[in-house]
């Protein structure tokens, strides 16, 4: 069995721990029989050399929450980058979870990925693709598509989720949250609606990008490349996406402007874990 599970941009903007969109940039997992009793475990790409290669590899983990991993043989090529804001996490855990239960219900297998890591916003859009809305346990896909397109700038430094929380206050004023409930349900019309304008007015925070101090966000956002209608934190960062209604010139412009990040133009994945067996 060969199953994928593509990157994932959580957050965009206003929809903190709510909104997650599926990107075009996929780990595959392979799981074999192996030759002894024992599990087996390969990480070739991201993370080869430095993810464990045991039944502590997360993806594995998760696979053991639906099925016995003895005497398989399980084999991770990985193009996400980790700790990048990228859903790196999310996609082992929708890659295990598919694995063991192909045809599983979406929410079920979220239910059970909750386990292991608490990002809902993440794992949703890796288990079933496109832009998804979660809440308590619910999966609504509201789009295959967006408006805009995305242009990825991932840095060489790394951000753990945890660290990055860590920096979030305990409370927000009320004026900071009815800023961005606004921005959040444009964030929601834009995709249903496929409304560019939406979107560009949509991307605005005041719950988490304040306190996650991104240099590079704020950098882009105060000049915004050719074509880009505006820029929001990859998840946690330190990844920023610049959301294009021409996607090639702000690639180009920003490759020449950051010669030591990645800059990855990528179309929104319409599909998730669950449809790539």
């Amino acid at each position: 069995m060969i199953v994928r599970a593509p990157a994932t941009s959580a957050n965009m903007g206003s929809g903190f721990d709510c909104a997650g969109v599926a990107l075009d940039l996929w780990n595959e997992l392979e799981v074999t029989e192996a030759e002894a009793s024992a599990t087996e475990v390969v990480v070739e790409g991201e993370g080869e050399g430095e993810l464990p290669e045991d039944e502590s590899n997360l993806a594995v983990r998760a696979f053991s929450l639906l099925a016995d991993p003895a005497g398989r043989r399980f084999r991770l090529r990985n193009r996400i980058p980790l700790e990048r804001g990228l859903g790196s996490s999310a996609a082992a855990i929708a890659l295990g979870l598919a694995a063991a239960r192909p045809h599983g219900d979406p929410e079920d297998l979220l239910a059970r990925g909750l386990e292991l890591e608490p990002h809902a916003d993440n794992i949703a859009p890796a288990l079933v693709g496109g832009m998804c809305l979660t809440w308590n346990g619910r999966i609504a896909k509201i789009a295959d598509r967006l408006p805009l397109r995305a242009v990825l700038v991932v840095p060489r430094e790394r951000m753990s989720t945890l660290a990055a929380r860590s920096l979030l206050p305990r409370e927000v004023s009320h004026a900071d949250a009815a800023f961005t409930a606004a921005r959040a349900l444009l964030l929601g019309a834009a995709a249903a609606s496929g409304d560019a304008a939406l979107m560009a007015a949509a991307l605005s925070d005041r719950l988490h990008e304040p306190y996650r101090a991104s240099a590079l966000l704020e950098e882009i956002r105060k000049d915004l490349p050719p074509g880009a209608a505006g820029a929001t934190l990859s998840g946690s960062g330190p990844s920023v996406v610049c959301w294009a209604s021409d996607p090639d010139a702000c690639a180009s412009s920003l490759a020449g402007r950051y010669p030591g990040h990645r800059v990855l133009p990528l179309e929104v994945a319409s599909t998730g874990a669950l449809q790539s067996r």
